[in-house]
């Protein structure tokens, strides 16, 4: 197969930053994906719906020209948050998702959960009014190997979460591990989960391995080999409980090599030809445009997207670093040539 056309794509989780960043790299976006969901974990926080509304006119005034784009906004859960400011939010159309994070989990989560009980009244109110919840799924406890941090999570918090508020749908986002695999696939269509780009092209060995490589550490980091196989399997597989969330997450180069460097992969320029390239490999090409159009829209209840976009066999041309006016951004590095160019 030398031509492949698929719906245009969606992004079911996405860093854009604010300011002078977002301008930068919100074109690496708008050019291949219609509509993404918005991580709110701004400095401060998106937490009401004002806040989100605010954001998402930023977004859409630093869209250039002749590019169309929906940004899906989210509020971020704090112990703090009011239930009816999230329904509010919710019912105008303007709020897709809330976002769980644990307090300390990653980039900015500094606001999250500690007490999860603190939340519950505003868990049974969204799974009353259907909105997704989407879950940064690892513990924080110092006791706990980072490297089994979402498999403790999947059993001390998200599974009694769900069995305590019946009705929740939930997104796993950014799976890591065979036990989310093997978790997700346990469960009724109330639960999704999301896979990253750079999770199914890198283990732990491309991060530690012959010197640190702070551009592919990322969090959750990147585990053994059998699991990265096991999201490979999983997101190739056709089936609709999991989709595409890039958790493109953009840092300046300053800022991911300091002694204590920010997690985050910049995937947005070069996603499509990495995932048709891990696709072709796995003799499942047929399965792309579940994985990066159909699954996601279907979980949060939208139509996919009408219009088209072509993958054709050839080297793309794509920048190794971007220019914003904070400093240069490295684009992921997936390790091989790539061999499919989005026209």
């Amino acid at each position: 197969m030398t031509t492949l056309t698929i719906a245009r794509p969606d992004d079911w989780h996405l860093h854009l930053r604010d300011g002078a960043m977002m301008r930068a790299v919100l074109p690496w976006t708008a050019q291949h994906f219609a509509r993404a969901i918005i991580m709110p974990n701004l400095v401060p926080p998106v937490v009401t719906g004002a806040q989100a509304a605010a954001y998402r006119d930023r977004i859409l005034s630093a869209l250039p020209d002749g590019m169309d784009f929906n940004p899906l906004m989210t509020l971020y859960l704090t112990e703090d948050t009011d239930a009816d400011d999230v329904a509010a939010a919710h019912a105008s159309g303007l709020v897709k998702a809330v976002k769980l994070y644990p307090a300390g989990a990653t980039t900015n989560s500094a606001s999250g959960v500690a007490n999860f009980d603190k939340v519950r009244p505003v868990l049974e109110r969204i799974a009353e009014i259907g909105l997704p919840l989407c879950v940064h799924g690892e513990v924080t406890d110092h006791d706990i190997d980072i490297f089994d941090r979402e498999a403790v999570f999947i059993d001390r918090v998200l599974d009694p979460i769900r069995r305590t508020t019946p009705g929740l749908r939930v997104v796993m986002e950014h799976i890591t591990t065979s036990n989310a695999v093997d978790y997700a696939r346990a469960q009724d269509e109330s639960l999704g989960a999301t896979i990253t780009t750079h999770h199914l092209v890198i283990n732990r060995n491309h991060i530690l391995a012959g010197g640190i490589k702070p551009h592919y550490y990322c969090l959750p980091v990147a585990k053994r080999e059998e699991h990265r196989l096991a999201l490979r399997a999983a997101a190739t597989s056709g089936e609709a409980r999991f989709f595409l969330g890039t958790d493109s997450a953009p840092h300046t180069d300053e800022n991911k090599l300091l002694p204590c460097g920010c997690a985050g992969c910049f995937t947005a320029p070069n996603t499509l030809p990495i995932l048709a390239q891990v696709f072709e490999e796995e003799d499942a090409l047929d399965k792309l445009e579940g994985f990066t159009s159909r699954n996601g829209p279907a979980f949060y209840g939208l139509p996919a997207n009408e219009d088209t976009i072509a993958l054709t066999k050839s080297a793309p041309t794509l920048p190794d670093q971007i220019d914003t006016d904070d400093g240069p951004v490295t684009v992921f590095d997936p390790g091989f040539d790539l061999t499919w160019s989005v026209q």
